[in-house]
């Protein structure tokens, strides 16, 4: 039958499927269901097998368009392809692009970029403990303002506005790099103010709470016994510490590689007695860094937020046990041991620039001039400091009086 647009149009359904055939194109067919719907059909053979293919419904597909769709597919079937598979396969939705993922990506941002940032490695464990543990599997693209804001909700809500404030810079610096590469037109953090203002901190465990905190140290056991103990003992910021590794003790000597400070400064410090006991009384997991502190042979200890809370919780307990009532002690973060530490050398009479030297700081008195020519070390000064406060911590945990041990030696 010689199809015209009339007679598509004319065409009645009967009780059965019909299939004409269209003489101006072989292989397209019209069908007309009992339903009365009309359609496009072709018929083509692909690898010896007769194949037919639906082109679409009539009168969205009009008699014109239906041949050209026809001798289209034809032409395709002629050249060997099967037009249908063809079709099928562009309707397919495509695989998720692996590249554009987040956990893709930031392996990338630390590789182009953080690796050669001597915080790097920190910053990456951050991206990966919060953003990559959210969105790991999230294409960058489908990031909105919402989705940042709400994650820094999250970690701020759960007691950790500092900590939100961190990975609102990291994740930013993250974006904007993103952004430079032409994988985002435009960073979604961009206009986000920080969580809160950050105040400065000045929480400094009182001498019942050091006793508290060292019994809850026991208490816990390994890794965050000893990890808390030694904190409280050299004054040593908390990844220097939880980072630790057999291969920096040198006898009663700990030393950190300028590659392990926060100010690349090779940095020396001297094992007090009371140090030396923690680190024999700690079994070590045999892993190829050979670090202290590890749980699975592989990695340094993480996940520092919970372990800040057992402690707190054990100190509560023990607290409360001791006074015959329920005790709240204010919160107190890893950090402030370290001012703790400092303080109670202050009050032992350690000169602040002795302190400074056992913390690795600066600047203060340790800055500018002095910093520049002064290469004395004080060894033998920090040794004699961390020795002192060692030995006031243990008349604490031994129910004693911290401030009996005084320094006198030092020159003034």
């Amino acid at each position: 039958m010689k199809l015209s647009a009339a007679t598509v149009d004319r065409m009645q359904p009967t009780d059965r499927r019909q299939e004409i055939p269209d003489s101006l194109c072989t292989g397209l067919y019209l069908t007309v269901q009992p339903s009365g719907k009309k359609g496009w059909q072709v018929r083509y053979r692909h690898s010896g097998v007769h194949r037919r293919m639906s082109l679409g419904a009539y009168p969205i597909l009009s008699l014109a368009e239906a041949r050209q769709r026809a001798r289209e597919a034809l032409a395709a079937a002629t050249e060997g392809r099967d037009p249908a598979e063809e079709v099928k396969a562009a309707r397919a939705p495509k695989p998720e692009d692996d590249r554009d993922k987040i956990k893709i990506l930031i392996v990338q941002y630390h590789k182009r970029h953080l690796s050669g940032l001597k915080s790097g490695d920190m910053v990456r464990r951050e991206l990966d403990r919060f953003v990559v543990a959210a969105w790991g599997e999230r294409n960058i693209q489908s990031i909105t303002k919402r989705d940042v804001i709400e994650l820094l909700d999250g970690i701020a809500d759960s007691g950790r506005v500092v900590t939100a404030n961190r990975i609102r810079a990291y994740l930013n610096k993250f974006l904007n790099w993103a952004v430079e590469r032409d994988i985002l037109p435009i960073s979604p953090a961009t206009g986000i103010k920080p969580v809160s203002k950050e105040v400065s901190r000045d929480r400094v465990l009182t001498a019942d709470e050091i006793r508290w905190f060292w019994a809850a140290c026991e208490a816990e056991a390994f890794p965050w016994g000893p990890l808390g103990q030694m904190l409280l003992l050299t004054g040593q910021r908390l990844n220097e510490v939880a980072q630790m590794t057999d291969g920096e003790i040198r006898g009663t000597l700990w030393h950190l590689p300028s590659l392990r400070t926060k100010n690349a400064r090779a940095h020396d410090i001297p094992l007090s007695d009371a140090a030396q006991a923690v680190l024999a009384g700690v079994e070590r997991v045999r892993n190829g860094s050979g670090y202290v502190f590890t749980t699975n042979a592989k990695t340094p200890v993480s996940g520092f937020h919970k372990a800040r809370i057992h402690i707190a919780e054990h100190m509560e307990a023990i607290a409360s046990e001791e006074r015959g009532e329920a005790v709240t002690i204010p919160k107190w973060g890893f950090h402030d041991l370290r001012r703790t530490a400092a303080t109670g050398m202050a009050r032992l009479g350690i000169p602040v620039r002795v302190t400074e030297a056992v913390l690795n700081h600066v600047s203060g008195t340790g800055g500018g001039i002095v910093a520049v020519y002064q290469r004395h070390d004080y060894a033998d000064e920090k040794r004699q400091a961390l020795e002192a406060w060692g030995r006031s911590v243990k008349l604490l945990v031994e129910g004693g009086s911290g401030n009996v041990v005084m320094i006198k030696d030092f020159a003034q």
